[in-house]
């Protein structure tokens, strides 16, 4: 493997660290500003937001520069963000911040994922592109804990200027270490607005919102729960987050492994089973063995769900994936707001800090509802599709 996939995979690292890590250090911040967990849940809410707006923005905006040049600007702007957030004065800046370094995610990991595959033989493209995002799994089993344990011990500050300098490091390495590559040709903004036609790619994609929404009601607000409702010490979070990031490390792999073999069926045991977690999530948050197990669990089945949702996605979106693969990418953020603005509304309705766990629940199962209509719609049109490949084969020349 060439070397500049460590220098995405830094990259990724990065990204990763700083999504995550703001749930570990809310009560932090919170106390620092002076504000509600709620309110300092908007920190989850505005960054995915920015991802939201910013994956399809400057998807298409890097298709007018090379791509390494595009990968530099979109890392110089991640560490812009977090260092904004390290030095915010106040919340409204904090918040700044966040949406500052958000906008880089969803163009990164598109973009990255490209130029990732044409670093190596076609037979190894797959390897390359999980190396890259082998980044963000890391993140999320040691960046994410040791950030929120550097956070509690030294200064949540301190976390988001150690991220904005693995920013920087990212940066130099795919200037050094990234070839030059050529801008994209032939790549029309219309073609890949088609793709959005296909109400199967829709439906992908608000089960993505629903589904992964599921996994960020209960993780946004895991540092209070955990140690105000079931007991833990703040230390504790630290470990809890560990766990969070096995989940989804091996949630990963098995969603990887089993979404080439029965995609549909995947979806349905994940996101049932995430259901189930979650509604008894409230239960177990009573005792601190069942939390830790609650925690893997929505970790590993939330995890689970992303390589089947986005490989449902680049199915369906046919010729012209790059566009719709970046906003479904959006998609996995804007549920990630959706449920931080909905947890934080139920919280501060009164309901308790567990509450946010039935709000996940029930979008979770909302999710396999549209799986199930989305499987339902396909059957129902077996003969149009055949028609419509059938009548493409006599349109198409066969070249000998």
């Amino acid at each position: 493997m060439p070397l500049a996939l460590l220098a995405l995979a830094v990259g990724a690292f990065g990204i990763g660290t700083t999504e995550f890590v703001i749930m570990g250090l809310l009560p932090e911040i919170a106390a620092d500003y002076g504000v509600t967990i709620p309110t300092a849940g908007l920190l989850v809410t505005g960054y995915a937001l920015g991802v939201v707006i910013g994956a399809p923005v400057l998807t298409v905006l890097g298709n007018k520069v090379s791509r390494k040049r595009m990968l530099m600007v979109l890392m110089g702007l991640f560490v812009l963000g977090n260092v904004v957030s390290a030095l915010a004065p106040s919340f409204g800046m904090m918040l700044a911040g966040r949406v500052v370094a958000s906008l880089a995610h969803g163009s990164f990991f598109g973009i990255g994922s490209v130029v990732a595959a044409g670093l190596v033989a076609p037979d190894k493209k797959a390897g390359a592109i999980a190396t890259m995002f082998t980044g963000l799994t890391v993140a999320n089993i040691v960046g994410v804990p040791l950030g929120t344990f550097i956070g509690q011990a030294v200064g949540w500050r301190t976390t988001f200027a150690i991220v904005a300098a693995l920013g920087v490091v990212g940066l130099f390495g795919i200037a050094r270490l990234v070839p030059a590559m050529p801008r994209p040709e032939g790549a029309r903004l219309r073609g890949e607005l088609t793709a959005f036609r296909n109400p199967q790619v829709l439906l992908a994609m608000a089960m993505t919102v629903l589904g992964f929404g599921g996994v960020f009601a209960a993780i946004t607000y895991i540092a209070p729960m955990m140690t105000e409702v079931t007991g833990y010490s703040d230390g504790a979070v630290t470990w809890l987050l560990v766990l969070f990031g096995v989940g989804m490390f091996l949630g990963n792999l098995l969603g990887g492994r089993y979404a080439d073999r029965a995609l549909m069926p995947m979806l349905y045991g994940t996101l049932g089973g995430l259901a189930v977690v979650l509604a008894l999530f409230p239960v177990f948050a009573h005792s601190k063995v069942l939390a830790a197990l609650a925690i893997l669990l929505v970790g590993a089945l939330g995890f689970a769900t992303v390589p089947p949702l986005q490989k449902r996605v680049l199915d369906q979106a046919h010729g012209a994936p790059t566009l719709a693969s970046a906003v479904n990418i959006g998609a996995f953020n804007l549920g990630n707001a959706l449920a931080a603005w909905l947890g934080g509304l139920v919280i501060a309705a009164g309901f308790g800090l567990t509450s946010p766990n039935w709000v996940g629940a029930v979008l979770a199962a909302a999710a396999l509802g549209l799986a199930f209509l989305s499987a339902a719609l396909e059957r129902r049109t077996p003969a149009v599709d055949a028609a419509t490949a059938a009548d493409a084969a006599v349109r198409t020349p066969v070249l000998h």
